[in-house]
């Protein structure tokens, strides 16, 4: 028994050595910086994040669904602009300081903008966090559809990894994947901001289906530039090099799958009056076909982030649902009524005669 107790006892000592050796190695200036003198605060984020996923959707099950639609303009114009903030402040300061977007080795020292791109990555990472209200709007507004694989894959992977990022290449080529993703960002919550104003302003909206091209061809930029850094070699860290070409490749094929499944897939529903109709898409995330009329339950375009390199992925947070407006859903249920009730007298009269 004493031996037992004594292996165990070295192997968490060379544990806590090991780990302790791993935080050495880390960016010494972000250290004092909120959450990022130990992983754990993150961790359990992260666990919360899981946890709320798993029993939020049972604690509202038999309550009201919330009405969000004021804090949701709100909370977008707010992400919008502090993302506008975060890439407008990469862009500048890495122009003056003119790095590459092939390769850019990080500069650890205490330069005034060094430190600000430091800094800009840093707030980069906390946006990720405020961005797990994502996931709580859809739960309060009992959206559990939403709660795909792919938002909880993003939101989740997203903050633990960009803690890593920014805790030890705090600058480099880091800076390309969050500025390119604080962009997409600005357009993203723009729209699911203007989609929350209400059914009014859905037929100006046109572009969504664009949103999801946008990300897909941001994921192959930062792929590409990092597989080349790769074949042609780069002094930023290896690691983070290949761990940015894993991580692009999963959200090329799941964002790929998403706008195919969305936008592209022609899929044969049946109509409650029994006729095969065609439609330009299917409900993204839940698998289930569903019958359309002018429109794809697409409007659920996911957004988000790709930590090393920058996409995303939240699903419409806006709530800004079908682009139909209740009047004309209204309007069409009644001409559907009397085009029935003709047929049905047509036929009678044929029997008659």
């Amino acid at each position: 028994m004493a031996s037992i107790v004594t292996v165990v006892q070295h192997e968490w000592q060379r544990a806590q050595d090991q780990y302790s050796s791993l935080l050495a190695l880390s960016d010494k200036r972000v250290t004092p910086w909120p959450l990022m003198s130990s992983p754990m605060p993150t961790v359990v984020l992260v666990a919360c994040y899981l946890t709320m996923v798993k029993v939020g959707p049972a604690l509202m099950k038999n309550r009201e669904a919330f009405d969000l639609r004021r804090l949701l303009i709100f909370y977008n114009i707010a992400i919008t602009f502090l993302n506008l903030y975060i890439g407008l402040e990469l862009s500048v300061v890495s122009y003056r300081l003119g790095y590459s977007w092939f390769c850019q080795p990080v500069d650890y020292s205490d330069k005034p903008d060094e430190i600000r791109i430091a800094a800009a990555l840093w707030w980069y990472y906390m946006s990720k966090l405020i961005e797990f209200c994502d996931t709580v709007f859809f739960i309060l507004r009992k959206k559990n559809s939403q709660l795909t694989f792919l938002h909880i894959y993003h939101h989740s992977t997203m903050f633990t990894l960009w803690w890593i990022g920014v805790k030890y290449v705090a600058g480099g080529s880091s800076f390309l994947a969050a500025m390119m993703n604080s962009f997409v960002h600005v357009i993203m919550y723009s729209y699911y901001g203007l989609s929350a104003l209400g059914p009014w302003i859905h037929p100006y909206l046109w572009w969504k289906r664009h949103i999801t091209c946008i990300q897909l061809v941001q994921f192959s930029s930062a792929g590409v530039l990092g597989v080349r850094a790769l074949i042609v070699g780069c002094s930023f860290p290896l690691w983070m090099q290949y761990a940015l070409v894993i991580y692009m490749f999963s959200f090329i094929v799941l964002f790929g799958k998403f706008y195919v499944d969305s936008y592209r897939k022609k899929v044969k529903c049946i109509g409650q009056n029994g006729t095969k109709v065609s439609s330009n898409g299917t409900a993204a995330g839940t698998g289930k076909h569903h019958h359309f009329h002018h429109h794809s339950n697409s409007h659920r375009s996911i957004s988000g982030g790709v930590g090393g390199g920058g996409g995303g992925v939240v699903v419409n947070s806006s709530g800004g649902g079908s682009f139909e407006s209740a009047g004309s859903s209204k309007k069409r249920s009644a001409n559907g009524m009397q085009t029935r009730a003709r047929t049905r007298k047509d036929g009678r009269s044929r029997r008659d005669v």
